[in-house]
């Protein structure tokens, strides 16, 4: 079995030493041959285990559990089958069956995981044989709920690049232009005092004053003000986020706020300053039962309001796991399309790029835009992050995309401790919901109708996503910044990034073309959008061998073989330019083409 640093069903390779920093009890154990332990990574227990496998049926072996991951090897050769999970991905660990149990294989430990797929082991009824592997289990799955440490903390790590310096805040803000005579930057949140889940830097009409800023943070839920997200080069237009307004049942007003939207509007001279309001109708009026709101019309009367009807969490939550219901273990063959229009799943994603259209079409036409849901840092993090990926091609490089997700998502507080549940064993909570997740589908969406526009690949998108749950890394974890600056997260832990950009080659499109103005539009019809298959239906042996597209595969052997001839005509040319082929250049034409005028013109046919 072949080991690699990014097939993330095989176990990474570490850059030195395989066991590095395990201890001396987990080194007593049979070696772990296929399986190479990352650095920080422990060996916590070895069994010999049989694994239901849905597509092979009930196979002996034997699982390894580290501090890290579950690795299980089966014992059978002529049918190898491997499981390398990140505990991280667990997200419910149950018993199955008891001492009485009849049945074959009818007492062991149900698995359910985060990432599209559950795991089912069976052990012999005697003497409790599972309860040494589910404590073991459950303690390293949920170690925040066991006063441990997330694995981030604890690996040891090292890459080439630094990932923690992929985004800084001033020097994008500084790429699109700010501040400028309209935009100004403040550091009012410097100690979080404003609004402890936005960023440090925000940028602000540059006529409000530290004063305003204050006020109007009393009347937006959670102080999340209305700040400046992307604001575009030739017609100034902005895209602004901020959550709901404090208007309760009594509608309340409040003329610091009305005053400060209506800043935004005069930026630019926008005519009527566009608010997306990212919730149904219904539901951002029931919000005023619980002291929230939307902007009426009497009050901001320089402002429309566009519902744009995406659903909320619990929404998404079950939609989610209605599509796992019908493509895990097996895909629902006999009714598939009516199977997955139920699940409603397509037609959330659709919803989102829907709305992050209308935002983008808003601002090509320099319009300036606010964008809220309820608190702000969910279905706004979506729309505002996919309309700049259509307007702003930066965000489309691999570079840039990074830089897109440390700043709308995780430096503006999208909550990704309590949506993901990183380390915490209450898998029931109502707070895990796949908005990342559901955002990602949709960048992939856009890559599938755009497939030159976009410098990543698909695997880079997977890599996140199995990152998101792993633990491996410290990007995101915890639910803002100030979170993540008192548990020292920089200082402490390596970045995703670090790992991506010391190979980028890696999770580089091979169809990529550059073009630096041009806005992209995606269809966010039912019929042009797709299941992405090779995320979620990938653990089923069927989906898995035909991964790669044949035409993406042939066109980076010719990538090769051109670089594998352009190899050879150079060292070709050294050699014609050595000493002792001096008779030839001297016979030669004075004006011989120089080695690059050659490569150049050998290149151009390719």
């Amino acid at each position: 079995l072949k080991v690699s640093t990014h097939d993330l069903k095989i176990c990474p390779v570490p850059p030195q030493n395989s066991f590095g920093g395990a201890s001396r009890e987990s080194l007593k154990m049979e070696p772990l041959a296929d399986c190479s332990l990352l650095p920080g990574e422990e060996r916590i227990i070895d069994k010999d285990i049989i694994y239901i496998c849905p597509f092979s049926g009930a196979l002996k072996g034997k699982v390894f559990i580290t501090n890290y991951r579950l690795y299980f090897k089966s014992a059978d050769a002529d049918l190898a089958v491997t499981l390398d999970v990140p505990l991280g991905a667990i997200g419910r660990v149950e018993k199955m069956g008891g001492a009485s149990s009849r049945g074959e294989n009818s007492y062991g430990l149900d698995i359910t995981c985060k990432d599209m797929r559950n795991l089912r082991f069976a052990l012999k009824q005697e003497g409790h044989s599972r309860r040494d592997i589910f404590d073991i289990l459950f303690k390293y799955a949920f170690p925040l709920s066991h006063g441990l440490l997330l694995f981030a903390y604890l690996s040891q790590e090292k890459f080439e690049e630094n990932g923690w310096s992929v985004y800084k805040p001033m020097d994008e803000f500084r790429r699109q232009g700010l501040p400028n005579d309209k935009w100004r930057v403040t550091f009012i949140n410097a100690n979080y005092e404003l609004c402890d889940t936005y960023p440090t830097i925000l940028v602000v009409p540059f006529k409000a004053t530290e004063e305003d800023l204050k006020k109007v943070s009393t009347f937006r839920s959670r102080g999340r003000i209305a700040v400046l997200s992307w604001i575009h080069r030739e017609n100034q237009a902005v895209i602004c986020r901020c959550s709901q307004p404090l208007v309760g049942m009594s509608g309340k007003r409040n003329k610091d706020d009305e005053r400060y939207l209506d800043l935004i509007r005069e930026a630019n001279g926008t005519a009527k300053l566009t608010i997306y309001d990212a919730r149904p109708s219904v539901n951002a009026v029931a919000n005023k039962a619980t002291g929230g709101g939307y902007e009426g019309d009497d009050a901001y009367q320089n402002a429309e309001l566009v519902f744009l009807d995406i659903h909320n969490i619990h929404v998404m939550r079950e939609s989610l796991k209605k599509l796992k219901d019908i493509v895990y273990p097996n895909v629902e063959e006999s009714h598939w399309l009516s199977s997955l229009e139920s699940t409603h799943w397509l037609e959330h994603i659709k919803l989102v790029i829907s709305g992050a259209i209308q935002v983008a079409d808003k601002i090509s036409g320099g319009n300036s835009v606010v964008v809220h849901c309820s608190d702000g840092w969910d279905r706004t993090a979506q729309l505002t992050s996919l309309a700049m990926l259509m307007l702003d091609s930066h965000y489309r490089t691999l570079r840039g995309f990074q830089v897109l997700l440390e700043k709308e998502w995780i430096s503006f507080g999208h909550k990704f401790a309590n949506r993901i549940g990183h380390g915490d064993k209450n898998h029931a909570d109502q707070d895990r919901s796949p908005i990342f997740v559901q955002f990602i589908d949709c960048v992939w969406q856009m890559t599938k109708q755009f497939p030159t526009a976009f410098e990543f690949n698909e695997r880079l998108l997977v890599t996140i996503l199995d990152h998101l749950f792993s633990c491996r890394f410290g990007t995101f974890l915890y639910n803002c910044e100030s979170a993540r600056d008192t548990n020292e997260l920089r200082s402490k832990t390596v970045s995703l990034w670090s790992l991506v950009n010391s190979d980028p080659s890696f999770y580089q499109n091979p169809f990529y073309t550059p073009e630096s103005n041009r806005v992209l539009y995606p269809v966010a019809s039912m019929r042009h959008l797709e299941l992405w298959v090779t995320y979620y239906i990938r653990w089923n042996p069927r989906i898995r061998q035909q991964q790669q597209s044949p035409v993406e595969q042939r066109y980076i052997e010719l990538l090769a073989l051109r670089d594998e001839y352009l190899k050879k005509l150079e060292e070709l040319q050294l050699s014609d330019s050595s000493p002792n082929s001096s008779h030839l250049s001297n016979s030669s034409t004075p004006n011989a083409a120089s080695p690059t005028q050659h490569v150049t013109h050998l290149h151009t046919p390719f």
